[in-house]
């Protein structure tokens, strides 16, 4: 052998012993055990860079467990994993993690106790394509809310303002005669408000008198704005869409440090003592959900408590078996505010989504929220494809399906049910508003540019058990899934609807209806107190027409101790029994709507009332128009 052939096979035997050395060294290559991790309060006061490191070694050292010593741990977005993320029913934002848990399988994260405690524009756990994934014993808060609080202290009648306390907890500037509220990393303005009650800790009584505040008017100076045209359809809720032809209303001053006073105002003004919350403008005021879980089949949360978020405490996308056993959404600190959006949200999930032994207050949205998502049909490419547009801007980004899924073709005006059907070959995004989709079938051949679709499989059985809700603006649970869905033994004491079954296309395009629903031994407590004018239970559609949308409804063994009259509210149903319930007045409250009836029923069939306890006010029980025929409670 020659020389320089021996010098080659040696260096060639060099470099594999080094590589080797390296595979061995890094894990590559060989199946290790998974490991478990244990953290201590050694790096508690900035767990951020520890946690990410080993996270993301996890590759090459696999993790069974992560645990943490019981303690209060702080987590700053300065060292953590910066990611452009699109968020259904959020802002598509830059946010930062430590717990970036792509890929995970068979991982439990044990907090043993621990507080976990957030600083700005983080997610705190940010779960993508995994599988049973667990998350237990520990509680999530940020140091400084996404919110803002103050408190009433004086109102003028005859100029029509009123002042406000701002404690030391929410630092603020007045810039251009705005309120502008600054956090660690993050600011807002005072956008959307409401007020709270501070000795019921709830939104206030009949709170719609009072808020929403008018912080936009028109105007006095737009030129040639009808001149500017659109070859595609926009979304106006855009954000730099929403702003166009309107500026700011409201002035704010400073009486002295602490003290405001707002003026222009144009409702009620707001009673002293009571608390005005404000989040900022709805278009920059989601951005930092304690939970996103997304594309991951099996999720459990068991004994976990979220204090707050700027956002929603969970909000999942196409996952799969989802169980929150004890997750609570509950405020810290004195805070009126929980979570300032909702506290759980799943959108496009499947198999099972189970609440149970919950306790979600106080957040500034609905409890819960299923559903798919419709998306409209932009352009027809040939007889196999799609052009597909996002309605609403904080669906952008979303997917609406996997290979092989069912996909329903709509058009709502005709009816609320697909009038053909077709799957899934591919998708393919070309930017995060529109997508192309090509399916395995030739498409109909009446579909129209403005129809709409659905994933008819991307939805779940849901079941909300032995859980509390209460205190929150908004609803308590927002219900469309065709599957099998259990409300069992319940608490609600809601701003507005406890439980609304809607059609929703017309905004954020949030698809689905019920058609195997039971709500069963539930207690609803002096609901719909904020001033509204709908029932506890209400059935609705934004498509004005007497179609059927909803079907096999059973509402039974439930009590219902309300101040006002309306109770249950149905539209577009077939298939209602509303049984051994009972109803009565709690006398918290003053009435709001006098003239209303305890149940009042249009465009729907096959409703029937047994064996129902009425110890109401209202002189009128019953309430229906000629579809559902002679009809009687008892």
């Amino acid at each position: 052998m020659n020389n320089n052939l021996r010098n080659n096979t040696n260096l060639k035997l060099a470099l594999f012993i080094v590589l080797v050395s390296f595979i061995s060294s890094t894990g590559y290559g060989q199946n290790k055990a998974p490991e478990k991790v244990l953290f201590t309060l050694d790096i508690a006061e900035d767990a951020t860079a520890s946690v990410l490191a080993r996270v993301m070694q996890a590759e090459v050292a696999p993790i069974s467990e992560i645990k943490f010593e019981k303690g209060t741990y702080h987590f700053y977005p300065d060292l953590g994993l910066e990611k452009f993320v699109h968020i259904s029913n959020h802002n598509d934002v830059i946010v930062k993690t430590a717990f970036p848990l792509n890929g995970f399988k068979n991982l439990t994260i044990d907090g043993q106790g621990s507080s976990f405690i957030f600083h700005g524009r983080m997610i705190p756990f940010l779960i993508d394509n995994a599988t049973n994934i667990t998350i237990k014993n520990v509680s999530v808060d940020w140091a400084q809310s996404f919110h803002s609080e103050a408190t009433v202290v004086a109102n003028n009648n005859e100029e029509h303002t009123f002042d406000i306390q701002i404690s030391n907890e929410y630092p603020y500037e007045i810039r251009n005669e705005q309120l502008i509220f600054v956090k660690e990393y993050y600011e807002h303005d005072f956008g959307q408000a409401i007020l709270y009650d501070p000795i019921r800790k709830a939104i206030s009584f009949d709170t719609e008198a009072y808020t929403s505040l008018a912080l936009y008017k028109k105007v006095n100076v737009s030129r040639n704005i009808d001149n500017i045209k659109y070859k595609y359809p926009t979304d106006r809720q855009d954000p730099d869409k929403r702003i166009i032809g309107r500026e700011y209303n409201m002035v704010f001053k400073e009486i002295k440090p602490g003290l405001v006073r707002i003026y222009n105002h144009k409702k009620k003004l707001p009673e002293v003592g009571k608390i005005i919350v404000s989040k900022g403008e709805q278009q920059h005021n989601r951005l930092a959900p304690a939970f996103r879980v997304s594309n991951t089949i099996g999720f459990n949360a068991t004994n976990v408590n979220v204090h707050h978020a700027g956002g929603m405490g969970l909000i999942a996308e196409n996952s799969e078996n989802l169980i929150l056993d004890a997750f609570n959404v509950t405020p810290s600190k004195g805070r009126m505010v929980s979570t300032s959006a909702d506290a759980t949200h799943f959108v496009g999930c499947r198999g099972k989504v189970v609440l149970k032994n919950c306790i979600l207050t106080n957040q500034l949205d609905d409890a819960t929220n299923v559903h798919g998502t419709y998306q409209i049909i932009q352009d027809i490419k040939d007889e196999y494809t799609l052009g597909i547009r996002m309605g609403h801007f904080q669906q952008q980004g979303y997917v609406i399906g996997r290979t092989n899924d069912k996909i329903g073709f709509l058009r709502l005006s005709n009816s609320f049910f697909p009038f053909a059907n077709n799957s899934i070959k591919s998708i393919k995004n070309i930017n995060s508003r529109y997508q192309i989709i090509t399916f395995n079938e030739k498409l109909p051949a009446d579909l129209k540019v403005g129809d709409l679709i659905e994933n008819l499989d991307a939805y779940p059985e849901l079941t909300v058990e032995n859980c509390t809700i209460k205190n929150n603006r908004a609803r308590g649970l927002l219900i469309s899934t065709p599957r099998k869905t259990v409300i069992k033994n319940n608490f609600f004491s809601t701003e507005m609807e406890a439980i609304l079954i809607p059609v929703e296309s017309g905004h954020w395009y949030e698809s689905g209806s019920a058609s195997d629903l039971l709500i069963t031994g539930n207690t609803f407590q002096d609901c719909q107190h904020s001033g509204f004018n709908r029932g506890v239970i209400r059935f609705d559609t934004d498509d004005y027409n007497e179609n059927i949308a909803f079907k096999n409804i059973t509402i039974e063994n439930n009590t219902f101790n309300q101040f006002d009259n309306l109770i249950l509210q149905v539209k577009n149903t077939d298939g209602l029994l509303f049984k051994e319930n009972t109803i009565t007045n709690s006398g918290t409250f003053p009435q709001l709507h006098t003239s209303n009836p305890a149940i009042r029923i249009e465009h729907s069939k096959n409703v029937q009332f047994k064996k129902n306890k009425y110890k109401g006010k209202a002189t009128k029980i019953l309430e229906a128009d000629d579809s559902v025929g002679k009809l009687k409670f008892k």
